[in-house]
């Protein structure tokens, strides 16, 4: 495939499993991860319990912070279209998230933290979509849902080393949150290091797409003349859009795990094990995240994914009706499982369906479905959570997962010139 060095075939010709590139990149999410997962599973005890803030207004904080990150992956992908480089946006995204992570420590409201969560989603914003798309670059049709559940593996990986260092802080520091969250400025700078590690291809796809060239990406209706940029300027593809639609309406019900933290909290009775549970729930992920993307390179993206949402439904549905802390961390660890399967096959999906000189706008668009569906949901959650009960805001969220996995199993997702 255009753009993958030649460093990254061996002897025989054949291109390695995972590019170094997509190697630099996954140990700077690794890193990136372990820093945000020594803060994200204490948020909610931190808010309620230091801060004194409820169950809304973590609502508010989560859906604010995800809805500024999807609009901002929207403009950063298709900004990084145009420009043809890719890796100046994303080490602006990660320096900007790995400055504003720490200053948590300094908090004294929920609304200092709703700023700075916004401030960090602003960063992961901006890094998004040009990453994911960058990725792409780095892989075929036959190797998308590898490389990319390779990457949400590393990504897992930091999310377990994360909540284990904060559990062994705690435990000998009890209750130092503010210390603890001020130390996450360590691992913030390592994952900026490691972009500079990764070299742009040369011959990249979007550069090729600059000099008019024609993508080797599916013939799928989205390739046509160039614009005064050097990019093609036709439309994406009606199925792409049309798969966004179905993304939204999971998402509405796809709430921030926040609320899953907080119900386990409860149900535990106290928050000390918490991280080690967040860590474990990492482990399911991080293990089969890179088989669940192979698994759709071979019996079909949207197999998978429906698969996939299906669990997810389960596990609300499981959340919803649990009435024993065990009961409630069988649920929470089966929820790893909708991840290793969903993330990878939906981002490949999406590549799958776009002409290559636009998938950092694709990938925009998908982040942005999937962060303004749950902005809605974590506002609408938290409300229901709170004034109803937790049953039921958990029961509506698995009523919609069912709804979209119909929806996307009755939805042609495959390239319009395969005949499909």
């Amino acid at each position: 495939m255009s753009g993958v060095p030649s460093t990254d075939r061996d002897a025989s010709g054949t291109r390695a499993a995972i590019p170094r590139p997509v190697w630099f990149l996954g140990w700077t999410s690794l890193f990136t991860d372990a820093a945000t997962e020594m803060i994200y599973p204490l948020l909610p005890i931190y808010l309620s319990r230091v801060l004194g803030a409820g169950a809304a207004s973590l609502g508010i904080i989560e859906g604010i912070a995800e809805g500024i990150n999807s609009i901002l992956k929207v403009a950063s992908g298709w900004w990084s279209d145009r420009r043809g480089r890719r890796r100046p946006i994303i080490i602006l995204g990660y320096s900007l998230s790995g400055v504003a992570r720490p200053l948590i420590a300094v908090a004294g409201s929920w609304v200092h933290v709703l700023l700075i969560r916004a401030l960090d989603r602003t960063g992961k914003g901006i890094r998004g979509a040009p990453r994911d798309a960058m990725l792409a670059q780095f892989a075929d049709a036959s190797s998308r849902g590898r490389i990319f559940g390779f990457h949400r593996a590393m990504d897992h990986a930091g999310a377990i080393i994360g909540p284990l260092i904060a559990t062994a802080f705690l435990f000998f520091m009890p209750g130092q949150y503010r210390l603890l969250f001020a130390l996450t400025a360590i691992p913030g700078a390592i994952a900026v290091a490691m972009l500079f590690l990764v070299r742009e291809p040369e011959s990249s796809t979007v550069a090729g797409a600059r000099r008019g060239e024609r993508s080797d990406a599916p013939a799928n209706g989205g390739n046509g003349p160039a614009d005064e940029h050097g990019l093609q300027s036709s439309k994406l593809p009606r199925r792409l859009w049309m798969v966004l639609g179905v993304i939204v309406v999971f998402s509405l019900g796809n709430s921030a795990d926040a609320f899953l933290l907080l119900r386990l909290t409860d149900a535990l009775g106290a928050a000390t094990y918490v991280p080690l549970l967040w860590g474990l729930l990492h482990v399911v992920k991080a293990s089969l995240s890179t088989w669940g993307g192979g698994l759709s390179d071979r019996i079909g993206r949207k197999r998978v994914i429906v698969i996939g949402w299906a669990v997810y439904a389960l596990v609300y549905v499981g959340f919803a009706t649990a009435s024993t802390a065990a009961g409630f961390m069988s649920w929470f660890l089966l929820y790893g499982v909708y991840f290793a399967l969903a993330e990878g096959a939906e981002k490949a999906l999406v590549a799958d369906l776009t002409p290559a000189g636009r998938q950092g706008t694709a990938f925009g668009y998908y982040n942005a479905a999937l962060g303004l569906g749950t902005l809605a949901a974590s506002v609408v959650f938290g409300f229901v959570y709170e004034r109803v009960s937790p049953s039921a805001a958990f029961t509506m969220g698995a009523t919609l997962a069912v709804i979209a996995t119909v929806l996307l199993a009755m939805t042609p997702t495959r390239p319009a010139a395969h005949g499909a």
